[in-house]
């Protein structure tokens, strides 16, 4: 470059792979100062980590390899990564998208060169730390002239702008091995019903509680015509944004539906017609006492996310 560091306030550091630019205002999430940096290299240390600090809600740390991260190419270079800290708080399948910047100090512009980085990067339990391998060249470094090292101190920084993402998508679990359920409820004085709607006691099938639920003269397409019947969950003993996947099968005596459960309430608003069930030919209705079941078998969990 024909201008000097002085001259202008965007630099290309010599055999760095990243375009910084210069402004005078600390990078706002933390600063790692190092006194003494040449003895690092001279007593062989590898890495130097700085303490933990917080941003954007999660736990991190700054480390710098002042003779480069060999394993990732980084030699003749100082690297410098941003480290997640502290995730035994964070569920099973985390992931932190997050959009980086690391920064130098320079003395002699009283400036900090910032990285101008736009992608956004991913931590997750497979990655938790990224950064720059080849963040500034040795040579430049410890160049006196170049302002970045002066009295054998320096001055790293990082920036952390946390994504917050709105897209929401589901997860499917299917369980290993399958729950089978089934109950029996026997519904008497059907003639005398006179509510909308009735409900069992409540029983259990797997870990959660249901009940069933008659609407004796129909609801919906089935008012005034038939007999509804529904499986309920009760939603109060299923984690919170989940839905379960159930197959079942409603009975009135030998009369079947069969449909998948997508969420609680589901079953059929025509499960049998009143002329047939009330008529004594077709067995539905003995001494006044309707018998409902169900069969139903757990398949899984769906679980809603947001990525």
């Amino acid at each position: 470059m024909s201008a000097t560091i002085m001259d202008i306030k965007t630099i290309d550091m010599s055999c760095s792979d990243k375009t910084m630019k210069g402004r005078k205002a600390p990078p706002s999430h933390y600063t790692f100062k190092i006194n003494s940096f040449s003895w690092l290299s001279k007593a062989s240390v590898k890495k130097c980590t700085s303490e933990e600090f917080e941003a954007g809600g999660y736990k991190w740390s700054l480390s710098i390899y002042p003779d480069g991260n060999e394993k990732e190419g980084g030699k003749d270079h100082v690297s410098i990564d941003l480290v997640l800290v502290d995730t035994s708080s964070l569920p099973l399948d985390w992931e932190i998208k997050a959009i980086v910047n690391f920064s130098a100090y320079n003395f002699i512009d009283d400036e900090y060169y910032i990285t101008q980085e736009t992608d956004v990067r991913r931590f997750h339990v497979l990655k938790t730390e990224w950064g720059v391998t080849k963040f500034i060249d040795k040579n430049t470094f410890y160049d006196s002239s170049k302002g970045y090292l002066m009295n054998d101190t320096c001055v790293f920084g990082v920036e952390i702008f946390v994504v917050k993402s709105t897209n929401r998508g589901d997860c499917l679990s299917m369980f290993q091995g399958t729950i089978r359920c089934s109950y029996t409820w026997k519904f008497s004085n059907f003639s005398k019903s006179t509510l909308d709607k009735y409900e069992s006691a409540t029983f259990v099938g797997g870990n959660y509680k249901w009940k069933l639920r008659l609407y004796p003269n129909g609801m919906g397409e089935g008012k005034g015509n038939s007999v509804s019947l529904f499986l309920v969950l009760d939603v109060s003993t299923l984690p919170a944004n989940t839905k379960l996947v159930v197959e079942y099968i409603l009975r009135a005596k030998n009369q079947k539906s069969c449909r998948k459960f997508s969420d609680s309430g589901w079953g059929s608003r025509q499960l049998v017609a009143l002329a047939k069930l009330q008529d004594p030919n077709y067995g539905f209705l003995v001494d006044d006492t309707c018998v409902f079941e169900t069969e139903f078998t757990i398949l899984g969990e769906m679980v809603a996310r947001t990525d």
